[in-house]
């Protein structure tokens, strides 16, 4: 178990893929521009593969203790 209870967790699922989902249309808005602006879209890059990174370990979490449940 990690600590937080399953609400918790999807609560911060749901923050996070909404941050996703807003740093991707920067993004694209970013890659647009003329020219586009290095130093920003490296910043965006990098939060994004953070981002998703988090989310994977967040739904694996979710996962566990559904399982954790489903053998009680």
């Amino acid at each position: 178990m990690s600590g937080f209870t399953k609400s918790e967790l999807e609560a911060a699922h749901k923050a996070i893929s909404s941050s996703i989902r807003k740093i991707e249309k920067v993004e694209i808005t970013l890659s647009k521009k003329q020219p586009p602006p290095k130093a920003q879209l490296t910043l965006a890059s990098r939060n994004l593969d953070a981002l998703r990174l988090a989310l994977s370990l967040i739904e694996r979490e979710i996962n566990n203790e559904n399982l954790i449940k489903d053998r009680i």
